[in-house]
C-alpha cells in the first residue's frame, strides 16, 4: 500500500508522545465568567505576544478565551513547524473543519497503512 510517505519513523515518534494522554484534549475550553471586554483585552494581549513570537504564552491565553482566530493561527504556526498532532488541537479547538480535515485524513491513512502491516 502506498501511504505517500505518511509512514516513517518521525510519524511513529509523533504518536509516541501520547503514550499516557490522548491526541487531543477536547476539555480545554475558554474560561467561563470573563466578560466581552476582558477577552478583548486578552485577545489582543495573546496577538501582541503571538506576534512577538512568545507562541506559547499566546496559546494560552487563546485557549482561555476560546479565540478561534488565535486558535487557528496557532495551529497554522504548528503546521509550519511540521507538528501536525499540535497543529490539529489548535484548529480542533477553534472548530476549525477546513484545516482540521486533511490532518485528520492523513492521520487515518497512518493508521490504516500500520493496521495492514
Amino acid at each position: 500500500m502506498n501511504d505517500g510517505g505518511l509512514l516513517n519513523s518521525k510519524n511513529l515518534d509523533e504518536f509516541s508522545r501520547f503514550t499516557n494522554e490522548g491526541l487531543i484534549k477536547s476539555t480545554d475550553s475558554p474560561l467561563q465568567g470573563l466578560t466581552s471586554e476582558q477577552k478583548a483585552l486578552l485577545n489582543r494581549k495573546g496577538n501582541e505576544l503571538f506576534n512577538q513570537g512568545e507562541v506559547e504564552s499566546a496559546k494560552r491565553i487563546f485557549i482561555t478565551t476560546g479565540y478561534s482566530d488565535g486558535l487557528t493561527r496557532v495551529g497554522d504556526f504548528y503546521t509550519e513547524k511540521d507538528k501536525p498532532i499540535d497543529a490539529l488541537k489548535m484548529y480542533w479547538l477553534a472548530h476549525n473543519k477546513r484545516k482540521a480535515e486533511p490532518i485528520i485524513e492523513k492521520l487515518a491513512l497512518m493508521i490504516e497503512s500500520i493496521i495492514s502491516i
